[in-house]
């Protein structure tokens, strides 16, 4: 067990003092996310005839051969804000980025697959414009009827959106003309860009929350702020080092946490065991040894799994078998949770009210290691039948919930991962703060 001198270390700010500071920002941040406005404050004498700029995050899958979408869960999370605002015969244009094309224009990540799903969703036709601003863009918007919708170009051609750029920001403010800017794009609301952020300086009228963000903060803030209880987290993933802040943040909210994934090694070796060659982060020793100390302090179980499937190399066809965490050999390593951990964390499950999930517990890409990771999202699946809260967050917790064919038995899929985790660590994420009170 690590030493009170540890947590000493000069580039460490004590225990208490950051206790103290979290609880206060926790308590911060719920008064202030609690009062944005919402778009559902707004009715049809706020809405008919006006342009709203709508920010999405319809940054979706797709084949890498036929461009065609793969996964349309983000497109069809915005449905509610897109038809509540045309049904109320506002002028509707959207912004959203796609892929990562660097500030240049790239047909890899244009967005016609986008439009065209759109408009099979809302089952009228949906402009897409050739680009998001210029003088072409202002005709067609400006041309647009009470009802209409039109998608622009890939806010990402333009380098001026990641740098949220004023000169960009405003471009894009007077192409549109817009009355209402509505943030509908929790997966981008940690990021400060131009039409997350910058765009809400040059409009006059309301911008206000879409009600998928709405659902985002009532999960993520209210529900984990004040939760049923037991409140219990599932983390997994990786890497100790990028969960470090949620990590500390759950344990003072949590009745259990339970660690998982790749990350779990780097616990096993920071108690002294042998993990074979399993991935470890060398680095963050000491931070999974302050973890566990504060969970003591806390009077929170941190639970790490007493069996691990190893396996001889990294393959879906690997030799495998299941071994007691304290008998991996040298040359092989952990790649799932074995049944009997699987057992203890359903039975921790089972008698909880509310439960949050970000991370997998294996290697569910490969069938061998999946059952560790499925197990937890079909135990979820079935709680929340019976009542229990059930918060799924991060990439590859939602593939792997959606691999299951589970997303729909959730109480919710958070549609951001970088987001959801700056939200649960405890941070203010620019987009929501740029909003309206």
């Amino acid at each position: 067990m690590v030493t009170m001198s540890l947590l000493s270390n000069g580039s460490l700010m004590s225990w208490s003092r950051r206790v103290l500071i979290r609880t206060q920002s926790s308590l911060y941040r719920h008064s202030f996310f609690s009062t944005k406005q919402s778009l559902e404050s707004l009715g049809e004498e706020d809405l008919r005839s006006r342009q709203v700029l709508v920010r999405s995050d319809f940054n979706v899958p797709r084949d890498a051969t036929t461009g065609e979408i793969t996964d349309d869960t983000r497109i069809r999370g915005g449905l509610p804000t897109l038809n509540y605002l045309r049904e109320r015969g506002a002028r509707v244009v959207i912004a959203t980025h796609m892929g990562r094309p660097k500030g240049q224009r790239n047909d890899d990540f244009q967005l016609a697959s986008v439009s065209t799903r759109l408009s099979e969703l809302l089952d009228i036709p949906v402009l897409q414009t050739n680009d998001c601003v210029g003088t072409e863009v202002a005709d067609q918007i400006s041309a647009m009827q009470d009802g209409d919708v039109t998608l622009l170009e890939n806010v990402r051609f333009h380098g001026g959106e990641e740098k949220n750029d004023t000169d960009f920001s405003k471009s894009i403010v007077d192409c549109v003309k817009p009355s209402i800017y509505v943030n509908d794009a929790f997966g981008t609301a940690h990021r400060a860009h131009s039409t997350t952020e910058g765009v809400t300086k040059f409009i006059d009228g309301p911008c206000v929350a879409g009600f998928l963000m709405d659902k985002e903060l009532k999960y993520l803030m209210g529900t984990v702020e004040d939760p049923k209880r037991p409140f219990v987290a599932v983390i997994g993933g990786s890497k100790v080092s990028t969960k470090i802040t949620v990590l500390n943040s759950l344990i003072e909210k949590c009745d259990k946490v339970i660690i998982g994934g790749g990350m779990l090694f780097t616990f096993l070796k920071a108690r002294g065991f042998n993990v074979g060659a399993s991935l470890v982060e060398d680095e963050s020793l000491d931070l999974a040894l302050e973890l566990m100390n504060f969970a003591k302090q806390k009077n929170v179980e941190l639970y790490l799994p007493t069996d691990i499937v190893i396996a001889d190399k990294f393959a879906a066809d690997a030799t495998h078998k299941i071994v007691k965490f304290d008998a991996i050999p040298d040359e092989w390593l952990g790649l799932d949770i074995g049944p009997e951990s699987v057992g203890v964390i359903n039975g921790y499950l089972s008698n909880s009210k509310t439960i949050v999930w970000n991370g997998p517990m294996g290697v569910f890409e490969f069938e061998a290691f999946a059952n560790g990771t499925l197990s937890v999202a079909k135990t979820m699946a079935a709680l929340t039948s019976q009542g229990t809260i059930t918060i799924v967050g991060g990439g590859d917790s939602v593939a792997a919930v959606n691999q299951a064919g589970l997303a729909d038995k959730m109480s919710h899929i958070s549609t951001g991962g970088g987001a959801c985790l700056e939200l649960l660590e405890g941070q203010i994420l620019p987009g929501i703060a740029a909003l309206d009170d």
